[in-house]
């Protein structure tokens, strides 16, 4: 049945979409390409080596981890969360969605990293947002947002530690032949490709980034890019079934108006002489309704 048809449809195209994203976290998860990240964006590590970065590989949903402070010997934890959009314009702006993800895992800290009124304990969050198709006049950017002291009256300031607690960041891929393209927004692009092939990705990372291909990491590249050629051919293959009713629907309409006009035949007539279902009539009056509106 048709019904079932497009049932079947969603429901691969979901899990495919499903299977695809949770790929594209996994690779981004990867310690090292977490580390390029934050050395790439985040100030507290600009100045670091991407094998220094992290010093606990455990990397989650909340990608939550313990790193040494550069240029002192204080530990010091952020909690980061890393996202990868295609849809730059889901219905609402962002960055707003980055600050909502920011205060949650702000607050979320209560009872696990500080109880009661020791506010002092609070960590400092981070919001990563990489987005892969965004419009043109946003590509190869990366902007980030956070508090800023601004001083209304008097010259006195407040540790920046104590207000610098929330930072959303958003990272727009783009064409390797645009400009800005290189560091973390080539890296990244590469990565996230769905039009790459697995070698070429392999190559590029280890000869231009001298990423060592790890058994874990060249499994998620083959693994994501075998998710996109599936999802592909899915897309090809309902855009062919489309094209094939849309092709249909327009030689029955033709063939309609032909027997209405050369018989003078009504449009249930003309339905009836040419053994259209009865199930697919309503169809081609609404269809017959709209072309002769259009044509008033």
């Amino acid at each position: 049945m048709e019904t079932d048809n497009i049932l079947s449809q969603s429901i691969s195209s979901a899990a495919d979409k499903s299977a695809y994203d949770a790929a594209c976290k996994r690779l981004l998860a990867n310690k090292i390409i977490l580390a390029w990240i934050m050395k790439s964006c985040l100030e507290e590590f600009r100045y670091t080596n991407e094998d220094s970065t992290i010093n606990e590989g455990t990397v989650t949903f909340d990608i939550r981890f313990h790193a040494l402070a550069p240029g002192s010997h204080e530990t010091i934890r952020l909690i980061i969360n890393i996202e990868a959009q295609n849809n730059f314009y889901p219905g609402y702006p962002l960055i707003k969605r980055g600050i909502y993800y920011c205060s949650r895992m702000i607050s979320s800290q209560y009872g696990l990293e500080f109880v009661k009124s020791h506010f002092e304990k609070i960590k400092k969050v981070y919001s990563i947002w990489i987005c892969s198709s965004p419009p043109l006049y946003r590509q190869n950017t990366i902007n980030r947002y956070c508090f800023q002291e601004e001083k209304l009256v008097g010259d006195v300031s407040e540790p920046k530690e104590n207000y610098d607690l929330l930072t959303v960041i958003i990272i727009c891929l783009g064409s390797p032949n645009g400009q800005r393209y290189n560091g973390i927004l080539k890296l990244l692009e590469v990565l996230l490709s769905s039009s790459r092939k697995a070698e070429e990705k392999k190559k590029i990372l280890q000869e231009d980034f001298h990423i060592e291909m790890t058994y874990s990491l060249e499994s998620e590249v083959w693994r994501m890019c075998n998710l996109s050629e599936g999802i592909e051919r899915t897309a090809v293959a309902k855009g062919l079934e489309q094209g094939l009713e849309q092709g249909l629907e327009q030689g029955t309409l033709k063939a309609i108006r032909s027997i209405m006009a050369s018989l003078n035949l009504t449009k249930e007539e003309a339905m009836s002489a040419l053994r259209i279902p009865d199930n697919e009539r309503e169809k081609y009056l609404e269809l017959l309704h709209q072309d002769d509106s259009m044509e008033m």
